[in-house]
């Protein structure tokens, strides 16, 4: 399964990289406010999709683009009802306002999820040509290379990933004293603008930790799977495995995670915004 992701992230990353050299033609929209999408990212996920339909015909899709689908792309009303036993989760172009400027900070995100339970995760970053991926139980690698988290104790000697709230939903406020009550303690905060690729960079140890609001499943599924099969954490802001619907994420070396739990734990996210309605099997 992991390398059917691959030849589908791949694919996309073709996609992307070919579209990158003409951005003027590109065509983009808005969703709402400052959340946009392009023709690259639908025909990304279209791409990949179809990877995945022709290799297991069974299974059920939740794309960034299209919502809940079928092998034969047809919508799924109501995706607590569907056979979400097996169920690809998927950002086709994870940092698609990046994507758009010409910066190169992009990228392909595939998760299984099988009952419940993350599996696979691949996040292709076509500019670099980095390929995460990671199996449940073997390991994350990058390429060829062996993943581990940072070796970081410390929050306060933390080089941390955020992202900063853009929607007209999104409650700045809330934002605003959460950063405030880290910048204090922290040695240094980044804001890529890819929840993907900062899940990624946790993974590798290039961040000691990252958090983030408002986040949807596509935008984690993934990238979880890589932190915690390279050693590390991943919670929300109660530090709670129900993470990737709750809308709130940390992700962390192990004794950073509780420290940013201890942090994190007061803010929370209310009322979560327009979540799937799927929820993780028991």
């Amino acid at each position: 399964m992991l390398n059917t992701a691959v030849k589908a992230a791949r694919r996309a990353g073709a996609i992307i990289n070919r579209a990158s050299l003409e951005l003027e033609r590109v065509q983009v929209s808005r969703k709402s406010g400052n959340d946009f999408v392009t023709e690259i990212d639908r025909a990304c996920e279209s791409a990949i999709i179809e990877v995945l339909a022709q290799a297991y015909p069974d299974h059920c899709f939740l794309g960034e683009e299209s919502g809940y689908t079928n092998a034969r792309g047809e919508v799924i009303e109501s995706p607590c009802a569907a056979n979400t036993r097996n169920l690809w989760i998927i950002d086709p172009l994870d940092g698609t306002t990046n994507f758009i400027h010409g910066l190169p900070i992009y990228a392909v995100s595939i998760g299984l999820m099988q009952e419940g339970k993350l599996t696979q995760g691949v996040v292709y970053d076509p500019s670099r040509d980095e390929l995460f991926m990671a199996s449940k139980g073997k390991g994350a690698y990058l390429n060829d290379r062996r993943l581990r988290v940072s070796r970081q104790d410390r929050v306060e000697e933390s080089m941390l990933g955020t992202g900063f709230p853009f929607r007209p939903d999104d409650d700045f406020e809330l934002y605003s004293a959460m950063l405030k009550k880290f910048s204090s303690r922290l040695a240094s905060i980044r804001r890529p603008g890819a929840a993907a690729i900062d899940l990624a960079y946790v993974a590798a140890g290039r961040f000691d930790g990252f958090f983030e609001m408002g986040l949807m499943p596509w935008d984690a599924a993934a990238g979880a799977l890589l932190v915690t099969e390279a050693g590390g954490y991943v919670g929300n802001f109660q530090g709670n495995e129900d993470f990737l619907f709750s809308e709130n994420l940390i992700a962390a070396t192990p004794k950073v995670f509780a420290q940013m739990v201890s942090l994190l734990s007061p803010f929370q996210l209310h009322p979560p915004r327009k979540a799937p309605g799927l929820k993780p099997a028991d």
